[in-house]
């Protein structure tokens, strides 16, 4: 089973779609950094999440140094990114994220990198979340101001979950 470490922006848009619990319900299992989490998460919706399945990880001494060094390297990125980026190098890790620079950066160092659709995608594959849901979700998600979702793969997701 792959693991997905999860930068916040897609835990965000799953929230803006009224898709968080489905998305944990699936088999799809998340992790982010501890940092990540401290700093972005634990405030606000944190606890919901880690009841609904979200697993926090540390990382290891050399995971940091990465991290830190990817941080002088990348100015663009913030250091919780890096570490999202630095766990997403481990064995059967992805990065699940919507930043284009940490995407750009994740792939540029072979790193498995997927995005909110792929997600979207592994839900209904799951058979667990049903199109109509999925439909109303990405709706949302799509129709926010602050979106940047592909608009052509969105209208194809949306043209084939309304025909369900």
């Amino acid at each position: 089973m792959i693991i997905l470490v999860s930068d916040t922006s897609v835990l965000i848009d799953l929230e803006r779609g009224g898709l968080l619990q489905p998305a944990f319900s699936c088999g799809l299992t998340m992790v982010v950094p501890d940092l990540l989490y401290a700093r972005e998460l634990e405030a606000d919706n944190g606890p919901l999440l880690r009841r609904l399945g979200l697993g926090v990880v540390a990382l290891v001494p050399d995971e940091v140094a990465f991290a830190q060094q990817l941080r002088k390297e990348q100015p663009g990125l913030s250091l919780p990114d890096c570490f999202a980026l630095s766990c997403a190098r481990r064995p059967d890790h992805a990065l699940v994220t919507g930043d284009k620079l940490l995407r750009t950066e994740a792939q540029s160092r072979q790193c498995t990198v997927y995005g909110l659709l792929w997600i979207l995608d592994q839900m209904e594959s799951s058979g667990e979340v049903g199109t109509t849901l999925l439909h109303e979700g990405l709706t949302r998600i799509a129709n926010h101001p602050r979106s940047r979702l592909p608009h052509g793969e969105v209208r194809v997701r949306l043209q084939g979950w309304s025909l369900t």
